[in-house]
């Protein structure tokens, strides 16, 4: 169990290509388990996942996304998180949940103090989940920089999003569009992420 677990661990990676099949609800519900049984800070589990496979849906929120980005300027401030997503809405190619078939968009209540470290344990939950299902997953995060977006929070409480919630993380996810049909599962040395020993 252990090795397994650390195995999982150690081959977890980002995929950016999906095929467009839709991920078997079986196994969309053992990611979704995976970050509901995540910790939470004395264990409020305000956690709140809304599991978007709707294609027009998608579509409606990458093509928010690209425009409300689209309306912003790059400045020295903002370049190294956002710009990317700026220069590429500007040019109206930006899909950022990478064309995944599903979303799991995790949100949480704006005015509790753990909602970031709440979602983030969901989401790596639910990252090492798909991993050990053999599915692509990516943690995205244009939504969480959004998050006080007038247009997206507008979208969002249509879909079900509490008017006292924010986005706090998103994992695209799906069956990874590789050879093999799996993910990368390479186990590579790491670089920074430094330890220091105290006695």
């Amino acid at each position: 169990m252990e090795k397994d677990a650390l195995h999982v661990i150690a081959t977890r990676h980002s995929t950016r290509k999906f095929k467009p099949e839709m991920v078997e609800a079986d196994l969309l519900d053992k990611v979704v388990e995976a970050g509901r049984r995540a910790p939470s800070g004395k264990s409020k589990n305000t956690n709140h996942f809304l599991v978007i496979r709707d294609a027009a849906v998608l579509d409606k929120l990458v093509n928010l996304v690209q425009s409300e980005f689209a309306k912003m300027e790059i400045t020295p401030e903002n370049e190294a998180n956002i710009g990317g997503a700026i220069k590429l809405s500007k040019k109206g190619n930006y899909v950022f949940k990478y064309n995944a078939p599903v979303l799991i968009v995790v949100a949480n209540k704006k005015d509790y103090g753990n909602n970031m470290a709440d979602a983030c344990a969901a989401m790596e939950n639910m990252l090492l989940a798909a991993n050990a299902l053999d599915l692509g997953a990516c943690w995205i995060n244009q939504l969480r920089w959004l998050q006080d977006n007038p247009v997206l929070l507008d979208y969002l409480h249509e879909l079900g999003m509490a008017e006292d919630e924010w986005v706090f993380a998103s994992l695209s996810i799906g069956y990874p569009d590789m050879p093999d049909g799996l993910p990368n599962r390479n186990i590579v040395n790491i670089r920074g992420n430094e330890v220091t020993y105290i006695g």
